[in-house]
């Protein structure tokens, strides 16, 4: 199946990218997305199967794939709309689209990869796919952005490799030549300890520009900034997972052995640090897409917490993993509206949307109380979690040093997004602003309502499958 899927996925992307007739290209994705739904439902009845030899559905990767396909919807219908009211050419629309399906069919078969080497790649295809969106515009600041995340993902590819050369390395001695994690797992004792911590150290490094993590958060903040929103839903959700699966499972790997008391505290200083950058900016930024992207960064960085912490803290992580990937999507889907009125990124520019978008407005309200975790927001469950975890194991500097970062990271996110709701507009022209219907919505509504019903009245299913993927820490 993974095979079927993956030469689907690619035939849609030409067939887009070639074809010229809209509706040609709107069935296209609607065949790509029946056909998303159809691999992760035969991915998830047949659980921990090896595929294709390289391949492997677990828990995680089901969880993920499946929280993929439920917001591919909305991707897919609010770039539609990004395509009908920007006049988009027939070539724009084809290439943006094609760019999409390639993006999703990269992430899943990385979430699904059992072998690293088959997972740089996979990776590799998500950059390349990405710079397509993030230079739609075909503007100087696209190209900025563009050259920008391509440099930066270079180099953390770069890294990536030389940790999978590392890790080659530590298994040598052993006589262990399959790089499968399944096949790294079983033989972890076997394992020479200095290569393995370079190779954690590489391969960690060259996945924070995914997960968006410090050093190489930089990349992804741009990307989101000057793709189309809907593209930065998908990076700031289903992309950044896919750094979570790279990271996850290699730590899953170090969990085993004698350092990962070690590697925990790589992963504890880079996830501070990534919130410490998060409540700088997100307390002086002025560019609304921007500081949606920096809370990507700030719920990156609670989740490496989580891992890094261990006991209760990684099931809060893949739970706040998964309540992110409907959360925060809902942000850069709105902000094609918010965009559409003020014809601006500026929170200088706006104000007084509850009165040219009713339902919009209350989207951004919700989804700003679900994106700093205050309840009844699904992500209050997981964080407090993850505050429980830091508590547990005596990491009170660390809990309390966070909580202070996010009582600030409220205050900055929450100044803005009451300006942008209430505060009148310094100019504006109210003749020129479009007619928003309520519909458009309709899909952010569902996914916050999701992501509290997921946080507060989980099915038993969902459940399962987050304490499967919990085993593989140790």
């Amino acid at each position: 199946m993974p095979g079927i899927f993956l030469i689907e996925a690619i035939v849609i992307s030409i067939l887009l990218y070639y074809n010229r007739i809209t509706a040609v290209n709107y069935l296209l994705v609607i065949l790509f997305l029946v056909s998303l739904w159809a691999f992760s439902f035969y991915e998830y009845f047949h659980l921990n199967t090896i595929q294709l030899e390289y391949f492997k559905p677990d828990a995680l990767g089901i969880l993920l794939l499946l929280a993929m396909c439920i917001v591919s919807i909305p991707a897919f219908y609010h770039g539609y709309r990004y395509i009908v009211t920007h006049d988009e050419t027939p070539h724009s629309r084809g290439l943006f689209f094609s760019a999409m399906v390639l993006l999703i069919m990269a992430c899943s078969m990385a979430y699904l990869s059992n072998h690293i080497a088959v997972t740089w790649i996979f990776v590799e295809i998500t950059t390349l796919s990405a710079s397509m969106l993030i230079y739609h515009h075909r503007n100087i600041r696209a190209l900025e952005g563009v050259w920008k995340y391509v440099f930066v993902c270079a180099i953390s590819i770069t890294f990536i490799y030389i940790g999978i050369l590392f890790l080659s390395l530590s298994m040598k001695e052993s006589g262990v030549e399959s790089m499968t994690f399944d096949s790294i797992m079983e033989n972890y004792d076997k394992l020479n300890l200095f290569w393995l911590k370079l190779a954690f150290l590489f391969i960690f490094t060259g996945f924070t520009a995914k997960i968006g993590l410090v050093p190489m958060y930089t990349a992804g903040i741009d990307a989101k900034d000057k793709a189309p929103a809907p593209a930065g839903a998908l990076f700031s959700s289903v992309l950044m997972n896919m750094g979570f699966v790279g990271v996850y499972r290699v730590y899953a790997i170090i969990s085993l052995t004698e350092i990962q008391h070690w590697a925990s505290l790589i992963m504890i200083i880079s996830a501070v640090l990534s919130i410490f950058v998060a409540t700088v900016y997100m307390t002086h930024i002025k560019n609304i897409k921007r500081m949606f992207a920096y809370s990507s960064i700030e719920h990156m960085g609670l989740v490496i917490l989580g891992l890094a912490v261990g006991g209760i803290g990684v099931y809060a992580a893949i739970l706040h993993v998964i309540l992110h990937t409907f959360v925060k999507p809902s942000l850069f889907f709105q902000f094609s509206q918010i965009y559409r009125v003020y014809q601006s990124k500026s929170i200088y520019d706006v104000g007084h949307y509850f009165k040219y978008n009713k339902a919009g407005a209350l989207v951004i309200l919700l989804a700003f109380i679900s994106a700093t975790a205050m309840p009844p927001s699904g992500l209050f469950i997981s964080e407090f979690l993850i505050f429980q975890s830091l508590f547990e194991s005596r990491n009170y500097f660390v809990l309390i040093f966070v909580l202070i970062l996010l009582t600030m990271i409220i205050w900055g996110f929450g100044s803005n997004i009451f300006k942008l709701l209430f505060t009148p507009p310094l100019t504006i022209n109210e003749d020129n602003i479009p007619l928003i219907r309520p519909r458009e919505s309709y899909t952010q509504f569902a996914l916050l309502a999701l992501a509290i019903y997921l946080a507060y009245n989980p099915p038993a299913m969902f459940v399962q499958l987050i304490q499967e993927a919990t085993t593989l820490i140790h």
